[in-house]
């Protein structure tokens, strides 16, 4: 059986309370046997953790503070995810993180402290980060650029830039790209991008319950919706999907060693 890794999934939230235990069971049926949880407040991790008590060997957590949800406590609230960090070996992440500068750029310095903060436990832990980017490209890369070769690995999520920015980005060693639903829509970029990068730095991600693949878009996302990426990442590279399956499967466990321990 072609069995794949889904790196980001939101399947925690609120949008799945009526058939979570549903569509964790679609997901496994359609291959995709491992689901990465991104925790992105202090808020979610009981409802993140809750779904890896209840599917074990399946779901499995990440810790982090998302750009878009720091409040003017935003540093009390990282001591205590810090805490909680080295409490707990269950973690596969420091995630999800980074910078949202889309909607509002108010709280850019408090963004820019609170992703170096979390870049500073990544490289404490020795776990990857799942990095969040959005209208904040320059940024990113600047920050990253003070931290290249330190040891950092990670998956750059939801990238839906273009073929400059997915090389600047894999430049940095032990990153991949978390590749979505976005590739499959008609006016997306990223397939140009795509075509050229090598399989063994791709990350398969749904972002569910957000961003459906091709035919399911406007509906809710989900993880069993995995093959559909996969498939069009296979006819962009001219190969099976049991290649892009196996690939991207072993990249998942290399970049996050726990979900196969």
């Amino acid at each position: 059986m072609i069995k794949f890794v889904d790196t980001h999934t939101h399947l925690f939230v609120s949008e799945f309370d009526e058939d979570r235990k549903t569509v964790v069971e679609r997901a496994v049926a359609a291959g995709v046997t491992k689901l990465c949880l991104p925790s992105i407040t202090e808020e979610s991790l009981p409802a993140v953790m809750g779904m890896c008590e209840v599917f074990p060997g399946i779901c499995y957590p990440m810790i982090g503070l998302h750009p878009t949800e720091l409040g003017s406590d935003y540093k009390a609230t990282l001591e205590r995810l810090y805490s909680r960090l080295k409490k707990d070996e269950r973690f596969i992440a420091v995630g999800e993180v980074g910078l949202d500068f889309y909607w509002d750029d108010t709280y850019r310095k408090e963004q820019l402290d609170a992703f170096d903060a979390q870049i500073g436990w990544a490289l404490e832990t020795k776990l990857p980060l799942a990095i969040h980017s959005r209208n904040a490209f320059k940024e990113l890369y600047d920050v990253m650029e003070a931290y290249r070769g330190k040891g950092l690995t990670g998956v750059f999520h939801c990238f839906s830039g273009n073929e400059d920015e997915a090389r600047k980005l894999l430049s940095f060693d032990g990153f991949c790209l978390g590749i979505g639903g976005v590739l499959t829509y008609k006016k997306s970029t990223l397939p140009q991008a795509i075509e050229n990068i090598p399989l063994d730095r791709i990350l398969l991600e749904t972002d569910s319950p957000y961003l459906p693949p091709v035919p399911f878009r406007g509906k809710r996302n989900e993880s069993s919706y995995i093959p559909y990426i996969a498939d069009f990442i296979a006819g962009l590279h001219g190969c099976c999907v049991e290649e892009v399956a196996r690939v991207t499967t072993a990249n998942a466990c290399r970049l996050f060693p726990k979900i196969v321990e």
